[in-house]
Order: C-alpha cells, then sequence, then structure tokens
C-alpha cells in the first residue's frame, strides 16, 4: 500500500544540523546532518562504525553534542538532562526489548507515571481498574490489539514493539526511533510490524529506521540517509536510489574494485579431510541447516549482518549454545553439543565477540585470564602453581607481543588492543586444531587489528583450521573462503578477490551469488 507524501511545508519531526561527537580523539559524528518529515519512514544506513548509534544517542538526548542543533517540529531541543521534555519528543524502541517482562501491558504503558486514586489516606492507592481501562484506550487509540492484562514475557516480540511505541507516543513523541526492529522477528512479524507503521505514519507519526537489511529500507521507507565513516555521504528519495548506488555509498566502493585480500601463502591440500565440519546444524529461530567443513591451513570466514545467525553459530561452535539440529565434529569424532569443555577437549579454541562480557576476568591479572583453560596443566594433582602460571603467561606475552607491565597486571589495566590479545592468548593456551574467532578486532585500533588477524591466519598455516565470524570486512580479509548469511540462509560464497560491494550486497540481502 503506497504511503501519503510526507507535508514537506510542515516543519521537520526532526532536524539536525551540523553535529559533531568526539569522545577523546574518536571523532563519532563529523558534521553530519538528518531531517525526517511527520510521517515519513527514513532509513539511516551505514557499516559498522558510521556514526549511526552516535546519533541515536544525540536525538534522544543521552548524549550532548560538541556543535551543531537539534530540532523537534520547529523548536529547538529541550534541554540537556530534561528527561521528560525529550521523551514528549522522541522514543528509541531498540533491537532488545525494553519492556518489564513481569510486569503486565498496562503496567508497563504507565510504568512511573501509575496514577493515584482511591479513597482514605489520601489517596494514595493505585486504581489497578483505572490503570486497565486507560491501557485499553490507549492502545485502542492506536490500534493496537493488545490485551492490557497479558503479561509483557507472554506477547510475542512486535507486541512488545507495539506497546513500546505506543507507550512513547503516550508521551507525546511524534518521533520514533527504530533501532534493528526485526532483529529478531519472523517474515510474518516483519509484515505485522511494517503494517503498523505505515497505520501510524498515516497518523502523522514519524520513523527513523535503522537497519542493516537494504530489503526492508526499500519495502518501509520513503527516504534514505547514508553516514560512512562519521560523516554524512547523501539522502536520497529511495524510489531514485538503485541498491547498487546505495551499497556504493556505504562502502565508498564502486563494483569493480576487488579487495585486498591477505589469504594464505602455503598451498592447501583441498582434498584432506576436514579438522572441522558441521553436518546439518541448524538452530530454531536462528539458522538453517548447515554444512561446513574447514580443511588443515583454511581461514574460513561467515559474513553475517544482525539477526543473521552468525554469532549463535560461533557460540555453538564452542559449545556456548546447545543447537536444535545436526553435528560438530572435529576430526571425524562428534563434540558433545552444547558442552564447553568438550568443546576443548575437542580442539577448539574460542575468542568471543565480547572481551569484557565473555573473554576477560577484569580484575584478575593477565596471568591469571591467559591461563584459564589450562589450569590443568599449571601444577600437579590439580593445583595451579602460581609459578608456572607466570611463566606460561611470559611465554604468551611474548609470543604476541602483548603490552603489559608484566604477568602479574591487572588486565583492567591494559588497552583495549592489549586485553583483545590476552583473549587471543587464551583461546590459543590448549594450542586449538580449530580457532573459532567472532569479531576478532572489535574496538581495537589498527595496528592491533593488523596483529590479531595477523595470529589467526599464522595459526591456519601452522595446520590448524579457524573460522572467522565477523561483519567487519577488514576481518573477512585473511579469510581463504567467504560464506555469507542472510536471515540464516547462506546467500553467497566468496573466493578471493571479492569485493566490498558484493559482500556487503549479500550481508544486506540485496545480491545472491551461489
Amino acid at each position: 500500500m503506497d504511503q501519503a507524501p510526507p507535508d514537506a511545508a510542515a516543519p521537520a519531526a526532526v532536524h539536525a544540523e551540523g553535529i559533531v561527537k568526539r569522545f577523546g580523539p574518536t571523532v563519532a559524528l563529523d558534521g553530519v546532518r538528518l531531517t525526517v518529515r511527520p510521517g515519513e519512514s527514513h532509513a539511516l544506513v551505514g557499516r559498522n562504525g558510521a556514526g549511526k548509534s552516535t546519533l541515536v544517542s544525540v536525538l534522544t538526548g543521552l548524549h550532548r553534542p560538541d556543535a551543531g542543533q537539534v530540532s523537534f517540529g520547529g523548536e529547538p531541543a529541550p534541554a540537556f538532562g530534561d528527561t521528560t521534555a525529550w521523551q514528549s519528543k522522541v522514543a528509541c524502541v531498540y533491537q532488545k526489548s525494553m519492556v518489564v517482562p513481569d510486569l503486565t501491558v498496562a503496567e508497563n504503558l504507565f510504568l512511573n507515571n501509575y496514577g493515584l486514586g482511591g479513597s482514605g489516606a489520601g489517596g494514595r492507592f493505585i486504581s489497578w481498574r483505572g490503570l486497565r481501562e486507560r491501557a485499553r484506550e490507549l492502545l485502542s487509540g492506536y490500534g493496537v490489539d493488545v490485551d492490557p492484562n497479558v503479561r509483557a514475557k507472554d506477547l510475542p516480540v512486535e507486541q512488545r514493539q507495539f506497546v513500546e511505541i505506543a507507550r512513547a507516543l503516550s508521551f507525546g513523541a511524534r518521533l520514533i526511533i527504530l533501532d534493528e526492529p526485526t532483529a529478531q522477528l519472523d517474515a510474518r512479524g516483519i509484515q505485522r510490524l511494517f503494517g503498523k507503521l505505515r497505520e501510524l505514519q498515516d497518523q502523522g507519526v514519524a520513523f527513523l529506521f535503522i537497519s542493516h537489511h537494504l530489503q526492508e529500507v526499500y519495502e518501509l521507507c520513503t527516504a534514505v540517509t547514508v553516514y560512512r565513516d562519521a560523516r554524512h555521504v547523501l539522502t536520497a528519495q529511495v524510489a531514485d536510489l538503485s541498491k547498487a548506488d546505495l551499497v556504493t555509498a556505504m562502502t565508498g566502493e564502486s563494483s569493480g574494485k576487488a579487495a585486498w585480500h591477505a589469504a594464505g601463502t602455503k598451498e592447501r591440500d583441498t582434498t584432506a579431510e576436514p579438522v572441522l565440519r558441521t553436518e546439518g546444524l541448524t538452530l530454531e529461530g536462528e539458522f538453517e541447516p548447515l554444512d561446513l567443513a574447514v580443511r588443515p591451513g583454511e581461514v574460513l570466514g561467515v559474513a553475517g549482518a544482525a539477526a543473521s545467525g552468525a554469532t549463535a553459530l560461533g557460540e555453538i561452535l564452542a559449545g556456548m549454545r546447545k543447537p536444535s539440529g545436526g553435528s560438530v565434529s572435529m576430526h571425524g569424532t562428534k563434540v558433545k553439543p552444547g558442552s564447553v569443555p568438550h568443546a576443548l577437549d575437542a580442539g577448539i579454541g574460542y575468542i568471543p565477540e565480547d572481551r569484557h562480557l565473555q573473554g576477560l576476568v577484569l580484575e584478575r591479572s593477565v596471568a591469571e585470564n591467559a591461563t584459564l583453560t589450562v589450569t590443568d596443566q599449571l601444577g600437579p594433582w590439580g593445583t595451579v602453581l602460581p609459578s608456572r602460571t607466570r611463566e606460561f603467561a611470559r611465554t604468551m606475552i611474548a609470543s604476541l607481543d602483548i603490552k603489559t607491565q608484566g604477568p602479574e597486571q591487572p588486565v583492567s589495566g591494559l588497552s583495549g588492543g592489549n586485553q583483545q590479545k590476552v583473549v587471543v592468548a587464551r583461546a590459543l593456551a590448549r594450542k586449538p586444531s580449530a580457532l573459532v574467532a567472532l569479531r576478532p578486532t572489535a574496538g581495537v585500533d589498527i595496528k592491533s587489528k593488523d596483529s590479531l588477524l595477523g595470529v589467526v591466519r599464522t595459526v591456519a598455516d601452522q595446520g590448524s583450521a579457524a573460522v572467522i565470524i565477523s561483519d567487519e570486512l577488514d576481518d573477512l580479509r585473511v579469510c581463504d573462503r567467504v560464506l555469507a548469511l542472510f536471515h540464516g540462509r547462506v546467500v553467497a560464497t566468496f573466493g578471493s578477490g571479492w569485493t566490498d560491494q558484493e559482500l556487503v550486497a549479500a550481508m544486506e540481502g540485496v545480491g545472491e551469488r551461489e
């Protein structure tokens, strides 16, 4: 169904001009601009690090810009820190639901705003019947068919999003930012969500739509803005912009340019028995049955954006999640599903996606962190000898060139790149036959990035296998072969010489190659 064009004469739902935001020496936004009209669904796209999340923080009042102006409906943005005023202008519905799961829909809608009524004690009691009636009227007013008495955790994902949108509108906000709203939805859920968004657009509500899935941009949005490297690249009507031109704007690369490629220099035996193999591996809601075979000396890349299933694949290979079906094998022997100890014993090393959440014990020393997977080798009869721990750590520090005061230094005192090297040291401590790395260079500087990827390449060149799972193109340049995942399905396979444009297009669901 075609949407009525936004009213160009009306004040913009939001207008941001010349926005600059720095975090120390890092320029996160460099004079960017954005205009979203009432009743418009406007996409904001760009690769990781483009500045999208920082702009959202500025538009929602979480960060104060260093320069530039923001206005809503033609009026200057509220004063920084005035939360109530910001809530009346804009709200963000994130990929991860912000509703309180154990509260009812009505309680979530009026959280911190229940209202006091009833008799006695000065009217200090909540009228739950009145609360439910207010919720029913609010939901009905926006055409949301949800029972106010149901607990939020019992709702489908898209209905939880409807509740968040309705709550934002109840504060007076006429601009809703949707940050990867389809990441946890199936195809029917996506269509229901888009249908509701179109209805609200007809009521003059404006949406800023942030998504890694460009096909959804073409399905839902009328305009699109592209950021690259913290700068504004273009704003255009979606109908006037081809998918190829949109990908080119995101990558800064024309379709004919081949990527720099740093695959292994050693000749690989493509007939050798795989080190790591999956057969019919699947996880319900994440990815379809997947057959992989990674041979000695090979680095396999798995490229996937949000909701591709790539992260879940890596966690299953490492034993952190249990698959719905299929198997993982090492050297022909099946690995017990959902068992980290069994994966370690089978020879799988793992570099997790989030070093702070899953990779490090920040208050512990470099030595303790680097040897977490080999404590059984640091002393007799299950004991851990500090001298042997320090000796082991010194070897890893030297081999990975970890910049530290010594093995005893708390890992919290290291730079991001050196912290990541400690995570890699832990993964390599057991001399794995297969190394699985999820976004191994996230949040590190260029020099550390090259060093870390060089380590992965060296592991393979010495006869092991490696899998790099990432949406960072630089991570994938050291791979001999790259699979592109989109919504849980392999849509393209690349050897050496792929271009940024064709790989991004496959990851974003606008180009397929088998």
